[in-house]
Protein backbone atom coordinates (compact mmCIF):
# COMPACT_ATOMS: atom_id res chain seq x y z
CA UNK A 1 0.00 0.00 0.00
CA UNK A 2 1.56 3.55 -1.00
CA UNK A 3 0.31 6.04 0.63
CA UNK A 4 0.72 9.76 -1.73
CA UNK A 5 -1.63 11.85 0.67
CA UNK A 6 -4.12 12.04 3.92
CA UNK A 7 -7.02 14.14 5.26
CA UNK A 8 -5.57 16.92 8.14
CA UNK A 9 -8.70 18.47 9.66
CA UNK A 10 -8.11 22.65 11.00
CA UNK A 11 -6.23 21.79 14.35
CA UNK A 12 -3.96 19.70 12.20
CA UNK A 13 -4.92 16.47 13.61
CA UNK A 14 -4.87 13.52 10.57
CA UNK A 15 -8.01 12.15 10.19
CA UNK A 16 -7.11 9.09 7.85
CA UNK A 17 -8.22 6.00 9.99
CA UNK A 18 -5.35 3.41 10.64
CA UNK A 19 -6.78 0.28 11.37
CA UNK A 20 -7.65 -2.70 9.81
CA UNK A 21 -11.43 -4.41 10.14
CA UNK A 22 -9.78 -5.64 13.57
CA UNK A 23 -6.69 -3.84 14.19
CA UNK A 24 -5.93 -0.64 15.29
CA UNK A 25 -2.87 -0.85 13.46
CA UNK A 26 -1.99 0.33 9.41
CA UNK A 27 1.58 -0.18 7.86
CA UNK A 28 2.04 1.65 4.52
CA UNK A 29 4.64 2.92 2.22
CA UNK A 30 5.29 6.31 1.71
CA UNK A 31 7.40 8.58 -1.04
CA UNK A 32 7.68 11.76 -0.03
CA UNK A 33 7.64 13.89 -3.12
CA UNK A 34 4.96 11.92 -4.29
CA UNK A 35 2.09 14.07 -1.69
CA UNK A 36 0.50 16.43 -3.10
CA UNK A 37 2.58 18.90 -1.93
CA UNK A 38 6.01 18.01 -2.28
CA UNK A 39 6.06 16.98 1.31
CA UNK A 40 4.71 15.52 4.28
CA UNK A 41 3.10 18.60 5.55
CA UNK A 42 2.42 19.96 8.93
CA UNK A 43 0.27 17.54 11.39
CA UNK A 44 -0.40 15.28 14.69
CA UNK A 45 -2.38 11.81 15.05
CA UNK A 46 -3.72 9.88 18.16
CA UNK A 47 -1.77 7.04 16.95
CA UNK A 48 1.71 6.39 17.74
CA UNK A 49 4.50 6.10 14.77
CA UNK A 50 7.69 4.25 14.06
CA UNK A 51 9.11 5.03 10.47
CA UNK A 52 11.78 2.84 8.59
CA UNK A 53 13.23 5.01 6.29
CA UNK A 54 14.13 2.55 2.80
CA UNK A 55 15.67 4.80 0.54
CA UNK A 56 17.10 8.20 0.32
CA UNK A 57 16.84 10.63 3.54
CA UNK A 58 14.02 11.53 5.40
CA UNK A 59 14.46 15.17 7.22
CA UNK A 60 11.68 15.33 10.17
CA UNK A 61 10.47 18.32 11.85
CA UNK A 62 9.22 17.43 15.32
CA UNK A 63 8.00 20.35 17.37
CA UNK A 64 11.07 22.82 17.39
CA UNK A 65 13.47 20.09 16.30
CA UNK A 66 14.72 18.73 12.82
CA UNK A 67 16.02 15.05 12.50
CA UNK A 68 17.75 13.78 9.87
CA UNK A 69 17.12 9.98 8.97
CA UNK A 70 18.73 7.89 6.50
CA UNK A 71 18.05 4.65 4.67
CA UNK A 72 18.57 2.44 7.44
CA UNK A 73 17.22 4.24 10.16
CA UNK A 74 14.50 5.27 11.89
CA UNK A 75 11.96 6.85 14.46
CA UNK A 76 9.60 6.70 16.83
CA UNK A 77 7.04 9.55 17.30
CA UNK A 78 5.25 10.00 19.92
CA UNK A 79 0.78 10.90 19.98
CA UNK A 80 0.06 13.89 19.76
CA UNK A 81 3.34 15.54 18.56
CA UNK A 82 3.05 17.93 15.56
CA UNK A 83 5.32 16.76 13.06
CA UNK A 84 6.25 16.73 9.12
CA UNK A 85 8.63 15.63 6.71
CA UNK A 86 10.23 16.33 3.61
CA UNK A 87 13.55 15.14 1.50
CA UNK A 88 16.78 16.22 2.96
CA UNK A 89 17.94 17.44 -0.60
CA UNK A 90 16.60 18.09 -4.05
CA UNK A 91 15.57 14.75 -5.97
CA UNK A 92 16.40 12.71 -3.10
CA UNK A 93 13.27 10.51 -3.23
CA UNK A 94 13.37 9.41 0.07
CA UNK A 95 10.85 6.57 0.48
CA UNK A 96 9.88 5.02 4.36
CA UNK A 97 7.62 2.46 5.73
CA UNK A 98 5.54 4.23 8.22
CA UNK A 99 3.68 1.72 10.84
CA UNK A 100 0.56 3.59 12.71
CA UNK A 101 -0.87 1.83 15.63
CA UNK A 102 -3.51 3.12 18.59
CA UNK A 103 -1.69 3.08 22.25
CA UNK A 104 -4.56 0.88 23.15
CA UNK A 105 -3.55 -2.05 20.84
CA UNK A 106 -0.84 -2.45 22.31
CA UNK A 107 -1.47 -3.99 26.22
CA UNK A 108 -4.74 -4.74 27.76
CA UNK A 109 -5.98 -1.96 29.95
CA UNK A 110 -4.95 -2.97 33.42
CA UNK A 111 -1.13 -2.96 32.06
CA UNK A 112 -1.78 0.00 29.53
CA UNK A 113 -1.67 2.33 32.56
CA UNK A 114 1.72 1.01 33.77
CA UNK A 115 3.65 0.30 30.67
CA UNK A 116 2.03 2.60 27.79
CA UNK A 117 0.13 5.68 29.54
CA UNK A 118 3.51 6.92 30.94
CA UNK A 119 5.12 7.01 27.94
CA UNK A 120 2.48 8.03 25.79
CA UNK A 121 1.96 11.87 28.26
CA UNK A 122 5.56 11.98 28.82
CA UNK A 123 6.49 15.53 27.99
CA UNK A 124 10.13 14.95 27.06
CA UNK A 125 9.57 11.61 24.51
CA UNK A 126 8.15 13.32 21.38
CA UNK A 127 10.45 11.33 19.33
CA UNK A 128 12.85 8.18 19.62
CA UNK A 129 15.74 7.61 17.09
CA UNK A 130 15.99 4.62 15.96
CA UNK A 131 19.69 3.31 14.47
CA UNK A 132 19.46 0.42 12.78
CA UNK A 133 23.13 -0.56 13.31
CA UNK A 134 22.09 -1.21 17.26
CA UNK A 135 20.84 -4.46 17.96
CA UNK A 136 17.31 -3.07 19.40
CA UNK A 137 16.70 -0.74 16.51
CA UNK A 138 17.73 -3.25 13.83
CA UNK A 139 14.50 -5.79 15.19
CA UNK A 140 12.25 -2.73 15.79
CA UNK A 141 12.76 -2.01 12.21
CA UNK A 142 13.20 -5.38 10.90
CA UNK A 143 9.30 -5.90 12.65
CA UNK A 144 7.73 -3.02 11.07
CA UNK A 145 8.41 -4.96 7.73
CA UNK A 146 7.42 -8.40 8.97
CA UNK A 147 4.01 -6.42 10.89
CA UNK A 148 3.87 -5.05 7.12
CA UNK A 149 3.54 -8.55 5.05
CA UNK A 150 1.27 -10.10 7.84
CA UNK A 151 -1.44 -7.37 7.12
CA UNK A 152 -0.99 -7.50 3.39
CA UNK A 153 -0.76 -11.20 3.58
CA UNK A 154 -3.26 -11.97 6.27
CA UNK A 155 -2.86 -15.27 6.94
CA UNK A 156 -4.34 -17.31 9.27
CA UNK A 157 -3.83 -16.21 12.93
CA UNK A 158 -2.11 -12.76 11.17
CA UNK A 159 -3.97 -10.92 13.90
CA UNK A 160 -1.72 -12.69 16.92
CA UNK A 161 1.61 -12.31 14.99
CA UNK A 162 0.88 -8.89 14.29
CA UNK A 163 -0.16 -8.12 18.09
CA UNK A 164 2.95 -10.43 19.17
CA UNK A 165 5.42 -8.04 17.28
CA UNK A 166 3.98 -5.41 18.33
CA UNK A 167 3.97 -6.09 22.20
CA UNK A 168 8.21 -6.89 21.44
CA UNK A 169 8.71 -3.76 19.16
CA UNK A 170 7.48 -1.26 22.31
CA UNK A 171 9.27 -2.92 25.12
CA UNK A 172 12.05 -2.74 23.15
CA UNK A 173 11.28 0.92 22.89
CA UNK A 174 10.14 1.80 26.36
CA UNK A 175 13.25 -0.39 27.70
CA UNK A 176 16.21 1.87 25.20
CA UNK A 177 14.28 5.41 25.60
CA UNK A 178 14.75 7.79 28.32
CA UNK A 179 13.59 8.66 31.94
CA UNK A 180 10.22 9.78 31.58
CA UNK A 181 9.49 13.25 32.52
CA UNK A 182 5.45 15.26 32.58
CA UNK A 183 6.37 18.90 32.70
CA UNK A 184 2.98 20.69 33.17
CA UNK A 185 4.40 23.92 31.64
CA UNK A 186 5.26 21.97 28.37
CA UNK A 187 1.72 20.58 28.06
CA UNK A 188 0.48 24.13 28.13
CA UNK A 189 2.54 25.09 25.53
CA UNK A 190 2.15 22.30 23.36
CA UNK A 191 -1.71 23.30 23.65
CA UNK A 192 -1.36 27.32 22.96
CA UNK A 193 0.38 26.57 20.05
CA UNK A 194 -2.35 24.25 18.78
CA UNK A 195 -4.90 26.73 19.66
CA UNK A 196 -3.06 29.10 17.29
CA UNK A 197 -2.37 27.05 14.72
CA UNK A 198 -6.82 25.82 14.41
CA UNK A 199 -7.70 29.39 14.89
CA UNK A 200 -5.37 30.09 11.60
CA UNK A 201 -6.73 26.95 9.31
CA UNK A 202 -10.18 28.54 10.39
CA UNK A 203 -9.86 31.73 9.43
CA UNK A 204 -7.14 32.13 6.84
CA UNK A 205 -9.35 33.02 3.93
CA UNK A 206 -9.85 36.17 6.36
CA UNK A 207 -7.73 38.90 7.09
CA UNK A 208 -5.04 38.39 9.68
CA UNK A 209 -3.20 40.24 12.00
CA UNK A 210 -0.23 38.82 14.71
CA UNK A 211 -2.69 40.48 17.14
CA UNK A 212 -5.17 37.79 16.36
CA UNK A 213 -3.12 35.31 16.57
CA UNK A 214 -1.47 36.14 19.97
CA UNK A 215 -5.39 36.62 21.12
CA UNK A 216 -6.04 33.15 20.36
CA UNK A 217 -2.96 31.58 22.21
CA UNK A 218 -3.36 34.39 25.16
CA UNK A 219 -0.24 35.29 24.55
CA UNK A 220 1.85 39.06 23.84
CA UNK A 221 3.32 39.55 20.00
CA UNK A 222 6.99 38.59 20.73
CA UNK A 223 6.02 35.70 22.81
CA UNK A 224 3.82 34.27 20.08
CA UNK A 225 6.81 35.29 17.72
CA UNK A 226 8.98 33.19 19.93
CA UNK A 227 6.96 30.18 20.08
CA UNK A 228 6.70 30.25 16.36
CA UNK A 229 10.35 30.40 15.96
CA UNK A 230 10.91 27.90 18.37
CA UNK A 231 8.37 25.15 17.69
CA UNK A 232 7.95 26.04 13.80
CA UNK A 233 11.00 27.75 12.71
CA UNK A 234 9.18 30.80 10.97
CA UNK A 235 7.50 34.01 12.22
CA UNK A 236 3.60 33.73 12.54
CA UNK A 237 2.49 35.74 9.52
CA UNK A 238 5.10 33.13 7.75
CA UNK A 239 3.43 30.50 8.42
CA UNK A 240 -0.28 32.41 7.57
CA UNK A 241 1.20 33.01 4.02
CA UNK A 242 2.75 29.43 3.94
CA UNK A 243 -0.61 27.86 4.37
CA UNK A 244 -2.27 29.85 2.22
CA UNK A 245 -0.15 28.52 -0.51
CA UNK A 246 -0.76 25.19 0.58
CA UNK A 247 -4.42 25.70 0.19
CA UNK A 248 -4.23 26.87 -2.88
CA UNK A 249 -1.94 24.31 -4.57
CA UNK A 250 -4.75 21.64 -3.23
CA UNK A 251 -7.27 23.71 -5.02
CA UNK A 252 -5.22 24.23 -8.57
CA UNK A 253 -5.30 20.15 -9.04
CA UNK A 254 -8.86 20.17 -7.24
CA UNK A 255 -11.03 22.34 -8.32
CA UNK A 256 -11.87 23.99 -11.99
CA UNK A 257 -11.41 27.85 -10.34
CA UNK A 258 -9.63 30.17 -12.02
CA UNK A 259 -6.50 31.62 -10.29
CA UNK A 260 -8.01 34.58 -9.10
CA UNK A 261 -11.09 32.78 -7.55
CA UNK A 262 -8.27 30.46 -6.00
CA UNK A 263 -6.38 33.87 -4.90
CA UNK A 264 -9.33 35.19 -3.15
CA UNK A 265 -10.27 32.11 -1.48
CA UNK A 266 -7.40 31.66 0.52
CA UNK A 267 -7.19 35.04 1.36
CA UNK A 268 -4.87 37.17 -0.53
CA UNK A 269 -6.66 40.63 -1.85
CA UNK A 270 -4.68 40.72 -4.86
CA UNK A 271 -4.17 37.98 -7.91
CA UNK A 272 -0.53 39.57 -8.92
CA UNK A 273 0.58 39.65 -4.80
CA UNK A 274 -0.33 35.86 -4.89
CA UNK A 275 1.08 34.85 -8.35
CA UNK A 276 3.82 36.44 -6.77
CA UNK A 277 4.05 34.56 -3.77
CA UNK A 278 3.24 30.84 -4.87
CA UNK A 279 6.07 31.57 -7.60
CA UNK A 280 8.56 32.64 -4.52
CA UNK A 281 7.44 29.17 -2.73
CA UNK A 282 6.85 26.72 -5.81
CA UNK A 283 9.51 28.05 -8.54
CA UNK A 284 6.69 28.07 -10.45
CA UNK A 285 2.64 30.63 -11.21
CA UNK A 286 0.09 28.92 -10.31
CA UNK A 287 -0.54 28.36 -14.02
CA UNK A 288 2.34 26.73 -14.92
CA UNK A 289 1.90 24.79 -11.67
CA UNK A 290 -1.93 23.47 -12.86
CA UNK A 291 -0.49 22.92 -16.53
CA UNK A 292 2.33 20.75 -14.85
CA UNK A 293 -0.52 18.56 -12.94
CA UNK A 294 -2.85 18.01 -15.92
CA UNK A 295 0.23 17.06 -18.32
CA UNK A 296 1.04 14.44 -15.73
CA UNK A 297 -3.02 13.22 -15.02
CA UNK A 298 -2.35 12.81 -19.29
CA UNK A 299 0.93 11.09 -19.17
CA UNK A 300 -0.61 8.58 -16.28
CA UNK A 301 -4.02 7.87 -18.19
CA UNK A 302 -2.15 6.97 -21.07
CA UNK A 303 0.52 4.83 -19.68
CA UNK A 304 -2.45 2.55 -17.66
CA UNK A 305 -4.70 2.57 -21.08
Amino acid sequence: MQKNGFIIDQNLKEMTEHRTDTLAVACYETTIAQNVHGHIPLHWHDELQVVSVLQGTALFHINDQKVVIPKGDGIFINSGTMHMAEDHSENENCIYLCLNMSPHVLLPSDLYVKYVHPYVTATNLPFLYIEGAVSWGEQILGAIGLIRKELVEQAPYYEVNVASALLNMWKLLITNGYSLEHDPSEMNRNKRMKDMLQWIHLNYSDPIKLEDIARTGQLSRSETCRYFKQMLRTTPMQYVMDYRIQISIELLQLSERNITEIAYDVGFNSTSYYINQFRKTMNVTPLQFRRKVIQKKILKKRSSD
